[in-house]
């Protein structure tokens, strides 16, 4: 089973390789759900890692509905990934409607050729997404990261496996959002071959008058990767 490591440092990146992980998404900030890493940290990445480098592609938080402006600087984006030589860009747009944006796709599309297009949890926000899954599933998208319309990737099994039905073999479906050590098996079991999540600890933040309660998302945990790839290889 591919296990595919959100990673939002450089660190996370390097725990991710260390502990046997497939491939990497990177990104940064996690707390609002992930946004395009710095150009400096994606440099060090590819630089230092052998395994394959997937990149989110998302210039802001909030809706996923961009300007031309901002699609523009998508673009720009997924044109440095592929000088950098990326394996992937992962990345999305919607309309106001909540449905996939496909002329803006079809450009984030067409610009990542030669690189996977992983199609994020934007999908997820969708809403019909039967229809949409068809959309993708004709297209040149790679795979879609879903959690199957729930919040937990495993609240959304049920939806995850039509969807996986639904797309045959003409688009691959990663399960991702809440992905642990006591769920995992019930991916594979569901007979799905990805996996996403990050594995990462709450830390908390200090200053010079102590602790204050921030939660903040922490680097990839090492020990976690580690067991859950453990799992999934003793249960074929």
């Amino acid at each position: 089973m591919i296990v595919e490591i959100c990673a939002n440092s450089i660190e996370s990146a390097q725990t991710a390789q260390r502990a046997g992980a497939d491939r990497i998404e990177l990104c940064r900030d996690l707390s609002v759900g992930g946004l395009t890493p710095l150009k400096a940290t994606l440099e060090k990445v590819v630089q230092e890692l052998t395994m394959p480098v997937h990149v989110l592609i998302r210039p802001r938080s909030g809706d996923f509905c961009y300007s031309e402006p901002e699609l523009a600087h998508m673009l720009r984006d997924v044109a440095y990934c592929k000088k950098l030589g990326c394996a992937g860009v992962v990345s999305g747009v919607l309309t106001s409607e909540r449905s996939i944006n496909q002329d803006a796709t079809a450009k984030l599309i067409a610009a990542s050729e030669g690189m996977e297009f992983t199609f994020h949890r934007a999908f997820d926000e969708c809403a019909n997404w039967r229809n949409e899954i068809a959309i993708l599933a004709s297209s040149a998208v790679t795979r879609l990261l879903s959690s199957g319309q729930a919040l937990q990737a495993i609240d959304g099994l049920s939806t995850l496996i039509e969807m996986k039905n639904l797309a045959k073999e003409r688009l691959q479906i990663m399960p991702g959002g809440g992905i642990t050590e006591e769920n995992v098996l019930a991916f594979k079991d569901a007979g799905f071959d990805m996996v996403h999540f990050s594995a990462t600890k709450k830390v908390e933040a200090k200053e010079d008058n102590g602790l204050f309660n921030v939660d903040m998302v922490g680097h990839s945990n090492q020990e976690t990767i580690e067991k859950m790839i453990k799992i999934l290889a003793n249960n074929p």
